[in-house]
């Protein structure tokens, strides 16, 4: 008899997280070995466990899923990633598969395409929920340019944290509010900030938006107007 893939949930809301177990209980391939609602939580449990898919909520309230994508994935060469996640914009897929996920699922179709998506990563392949518009996959399919700006060389000098508080700033999040978010205090968000600068060449903080919305890594259109 196959013995069951061990899965782990990494979900900040409980009555999702009950949800999402449930469904993946009533499969017999599959068993859910431990749960988490935050990613730091989530990180101490993949390494004690090293489930053979972990299920990441892609917004969690410490650390981002794709940040706890990339962690897992460099300590844990055998687990695979299934994002779940409530966006279906193009950014946020290409950023999911580059951090090294291995399947991404819409959280209004989890309840159709979650066992497919869990089926099929933990094959070892990739999955992509066939609820993504048409014209979403196609750009997926031809961004060379988005992943190669993504992998810019000063980008990749950048911390994880660095990287984390880079996005934040960009989306206008103010220092008191990413230091709360974060755990840490305002002037080490500030000390951030400043090495981040440093390491990107930028002098303010529009620069910083418009380095980040040709990365791909915020919504350029909430920007159209500046």
């Amino acid at each position: 008899m196959t013995s069951k893939k061990s899965i782990l949930i990494i979900e900040d809301h409980p009555l999702y997280r009950e949800g999402l177990k449930s469904i993946i209980l009533k499969d017999p391939r599959f068993d859910v070995v431990g749960e988490a609602g935050t990613g730091r939580l989530g990180i101490s449990k993949a390494k004690k466990l090293e489930p053979h898919v972990v299920l990441v909520d892609i917004s969690l309230p410490d650390v981002s899923g794709i940040n706890v994508t990339r962690t897992i994935r460099s300590l844990l060469n055998d687990t695979r990633i299934l994002i779940i996640s409530m966006h279906s914009k193009i950014d946020y897929i290409v950023e999911a598969f580059q951090a090294g996920a291995s399947g991404y699922v819409v959280k209004e179709s989890a309840a159709e395409r979650l066992l497919q998506g869990l089926s099929a990563v933990a094959a070892g392949e990739y999955f992509l929920d066939s609820s993504i518009s048409q014209e979403v996959i196609e750009k997926l399919m031809k961004s060379p340019v988005k992943e190669a700006k993504i992998n810019d060389t000063e980008y990749g000098m950048l911390t994880a944290r660095e990287q984390e508080i880079m996005r934040l700033l960009a989306e206008g999040m103010p220092a008191k509010e990413i230091a709360g978010k974060l755990f840490i205090s305002p002037k080490t968000v500030e000390n951030h900030r400043a090495n981040i600068m440093k390491k990107l060449g930028l002098h303010s903080t529009m620069e910083l938006i418009r380095y980040a919305a040709k990365l791909g890594l915020i919504d350029v259109d909430q920007w159209k107007e500046t």
